[in-house]
């Protein structure tokens, strides 16, 4: 999966909890990978209507957009 804008595949979500808070990953196959450090039980579900932010340019919108 890649952004629809710059072709980046690492993406972060908020937080939402803690607006200043984020919690970033990449997709392989259609799965979503956080990074290593990040405990399973601290991420937030992503789901379709996640909001999802693009690591690298301006773009952000729905996951499933990404699909």
């Amino acid at each position: 999966m890649k952004c629809p804008m710059c072709q980046c595949e690492h993406f972060y979500v908020k937080d939402p909890e803690d607006e200043y808070n984020y919690f970033k990953f990449k997709c392989q196959a259609g799965e979503v990978e956080f990074e290593e450090a990040v405990s399973v039980e601290e991420v937030p579900d992503v789901h379709a209507d996640t909001e999802t932010y693009c690591i690298q340019c301006a773009w952000h919108g729905k996951f499933d957009v990404l699909k």
